[in-house]
């Protein structure tokens, strides 16, 4: 089966990842690009043989176009999602599907009953590593502690040692302005409007970086009592600890300029201890693996699963394709999502507080 693709938003993620993993796949045939640069939108029409659409109202309104693919910064992802909805196309689009739960409910309700499929972009879900560490997780009556961390450089450091983007420079001032002043509102009405900036960049950063890792920790081991206590400092710090009853799940984000992609899962109960790290996804094929050490009285041992070198954006293309040719909803689709948005809010009202939500 070959889906007819259009994507929407041609920026950093879908030059990196989404177009060449397109191209390279027999399954795919990218027809249509559109982005809010005109530049940027012809250089990647003429770069992978697509079309250029002005407007994504063009793309999804195309009957040729069977998928889009939603890569627009994020305060536009509900409107599009919508949009492509009742244009009845398959979507593909990346986290946060939103920014807030007032925007989740309208979507929710407008899918229900969709035949097509709606695949929300978690892709560390679909690392061969996550997949090995959940085929070897122990129960969770077992488990003592939790801990998941995202302590990194941001990704124009490797990028641009890597494989340079081209990017945009003939968009007016004036829609930058728009699309801040809407990011900055969809943040109020997520945790307050007299939320003070950096709790406003700490839930952005929730709704970015850190949506991989609560979405991984939701699958692993399912949804919290609640969120224990959270703390953030200078908005690009943030500290979150989910009570799970029986033990405490932590999370740690920090962004800072230390050329470093530190991000991972450890799982320890009272004689083992189930590891995997991710590093920066922005450079391809990096190798992952899954460490399993296990300790009894007078001896220690550890069981290397991989390492595995398939990347986790093509793993993802493959679970999008199954589920559209097939019509099983993915595991990450939009009732999926709204937890994520749940958590994010609490951990946001806890910021506020000072203490727990």
């Amino acid at each position: 089966m070959i889906l007819r693709v259009g994507l929407i938003g041609l920026g950093e993620v879908a030059q990196l990842m989404h177009l060449p993993l397109l191209a390279d796949d027999k399954r795919f045939a990218i027809s249509a690009v559109s982005d809010i640069s005109p530049n940027l939108t012809e250089a990647m029409a003429a770069r992978y043989g697509a079309r250029t659409v002005a407007t994504a109202d063009d793309i999804l309104s195309d009957p040729d176009i069977d998928a889009v693919f939603i890569l627009t910064p994020d305060h536009l992802h509900a409107d599009l999602l919508a949009a492509a909805i009742r244009a009845r196309k398959h979507v593909f689009v990346e986290k946060p599907v939103c920014l807030n739960l007032d925007q989740i409910g309208p979507l929710l309700d407008l899918d229900e009953g969709n035949d097509r499929t709606v695949f929300v972009g978690y892709m560390r879900r679909y690392a061969p590593a996550f997949l090995a560490l959940k085929d070897h997780m122990p129960t969770n009556t077992a488990i003592r502690h939790v801990r998941i961390r995202d302590i990194i450089r941001e990704s124009q450091f490797f990028v641009d040692q890597t494989r340079p983007v081209l990017r945009g420079n003939d968009i007016s001032h004036n829609e930058i302005d728009i699309g801040r002043a809407r990011t900055q509102s969809m943040l109020r009405a997520a945790i307050g409007e007299d939320a003070p900036p950096d709790a406003l960049r700490a839930y952005q950063v929730l709704t970015g970086l850190a949506s991989h890792s609560f979405s991984a920790m939701r699958e692993l081991i399912g949804m919290p009592l609640n969120v224990a206590a959270a703390r953030q400092h200078g908005g690009e710090t943030v500290l979150v600890w989910f009570d799970y009853g029986h033990f405490t799940a932590s999370y740690e984000a920090v962004i800072s300029d230390v050329a470093r992609f530190d991000s991972g899962i450890e799982v320890l109960t009272q004689n083992q201890r189930f590891a995997i790290n991710y590093d920066t996804p922005y450079i391809r094929h990096l190798p992952t693996q899954l460490e399993i050490t296990t300790s009894g009285l007078n001896e220690t041992r550890t069981e290397i699963v991989g390492p595995f070198y398939k990347d986790a954006f093509m793993v993802e293309l493959d679970a999008f394709h199954h589920s559209v040719a097939t019509g099983q909803p993915p595991k990450t689709g939009l009732k999926d999502s709204r937890y994520d948005l749940e958590l994010f809010a609490q951990v946001g009202r806890a910021f506020r507080s000072g203490n727990s939500a």
